[in-house]
């Protein structure tokens, strides 16, 4: 099964920035085929991508991130400004993270560390905290696109407060990626 750790956010996040991707779309007039708009109620803060695991390397993954939630206390977690992946023509738009961030990166670093410690490859670049608002698929698209980033740097979608990890299971389906909490474990 193809599996990954992430965090929540809430509704309140959810519908800014919903709001966010369709000024931007009416701002850009970016169609379909140019972007793949990520819906806003499948948003989540991902910490580490696995992949495809088996069951016994499933109970592994929950176990370990059980404990690391455990020796983790709950914060909360400023959700704000627009920027992108790629060069002048951006492949990836998405929100980032203000406040509280520090505390999200500290997390995502113990789970690829004691993971690593497990067995599963370490990450090899850092750790960037951000909910992807559309995958570009055309280099026109990608320059507008980064272009209206810019007009969106001082954006303030709430804050959420981070008080558990989830172990998700992703399901690709030719219409819309299906994610299943497999474990959710509280912060301390």
């Amino acid at each position: 099964m193809r599996v990954f750790i992430a965090v929540d956010i809430n509704q309140q996040i959810k519908e800014a920035i919903g709001r966010l991707q369709e000024q931007l779309r009416k701002k850009t007039g970016i169609g379909k085929g140019q972007a793949s708009w990520v819906r806003p109620d499948a948003m989540h803060l991902t910490t580490k991508f696995l992949g495809e695991i088996d069951d016994e390397q499933l109970a592994q993954v929950c176990t370990t991130v059980e404990e690391i939630a455990k020796g983790c206390k709950s914060f909360e977690l400023a959700v704000e400004s627009v920027g992108f992946f790629g060069g002048r023509a951006a492949k990836v738009l998405w929100v980032g993270s203000g406040a509280g961030s520090e505390k999200l990166c500290a997390l995502a670093k113990e789970i690829d560390e004691r993971l690593a410690q497990a067995g599963f490859a370490k990450e090899d670049r850092e750790f960037a905290a951000h909910l992807t608002l559309c995958r570009i698929k055309d280099i026109a698209a990608g320059k507008s696109l980064a272009e209206a980033a810019g007009r969106f740097g001082d954006f303030k979608a709430g804050t959420v407060l981070i008080e558990k990890v989830l172990v998700y299971q992703s399901q690709l389906t030719p219409a819309v990626p299906i994610y299943t909490a497999l474990g959710s474990y509280g912060l301390g």
